[in-house]
């Protein structure tokens, strides 16, 4: 556990500081990025946020509340805390046109930054449970690098970036936005902007 919850945290960090990333999206407080590398597919949205970094951490760590602004969240429970800084939650998400409901076993680490100058961080990957096996109602899914780095921009704003590594099984979910507009990435990050603030 110690292992995954690192590699976590490092995926996620390695995948916000790589180079190459191209934006293809600007509106007045969010940019979104894009960034291809062999078959992965991954995308940064940054966000303009006035609150605190660590207000806007406390509300994002929290994956309970996320139903509360992100569509793609119908259910999410905590199977499993594994200590003050690692939960396994149990997400299932809406069915779309022509897919199925979708599940997903996720291990959401959070971290606070050890230098004034860091992020705050909240790294998002699957694992697997054998408590939970894959259910014949849903598609179970997978989480390959996702989350959050939460910058301090003044004492009372901040900027929350997104990421997410996309695999071939969740390409259904965004070949529409990121092929034509980015609508769906773009209204879920104004809901998470209004649910913030």
């Amino acid at each position: 556990q110690a292992y995954l919850s690192y590699s976590n945290v490092a995926a996620l960090t390695h995948l916000a500081a790589k180079p190459g990333w191209e934006i293809t999206r600007t509106l007045d407080d969010i940019k979104i990025w894009t960034h291809e590398e062999g078959d992965a597919l991954s995308f940064k949205v940054e966000m303009q946020v006035k609150i605190p970094s660590h207000v806007a951490f406390s509300l994002l760590s929290d994956f309970t509340l996320r139903q509360q602004w992100d569509k793609h969240f119908l259910t999410c429970e905590v199977l499993q805390a594994v200590s003050e800084e690692e939960k396994i939650y149990y997400v299932t998400s809406p069915p779309t046109r022509g897919h199925e409901s979708r599940d997903f076993v996720i291990l959401v680490s959070q971290r606070q930054p050890c230098k004034p100058c860091e992020p705050y961080t909240v790294a998002v990957r699957s694992v697997t449970l054998s408590a939970v096996p894959p259910s014949p109602k849903f598609s179970r899914s997978e989480v390959l690098c996702a989350g959050f780095q939460i910058h301090s921009s003044t004492s009372s704003s901040c900027t929350v970036c997104y990421f997410n590594q996309v695999t071939s099984g969740v390409m259904p979910y965004l070949a529409a936005n990121l092929t034509g507009s980015s609508k769906s990435i773009e209204d879920t990050a104004l809901e998470c902007i209004k649910f913030l603030e």
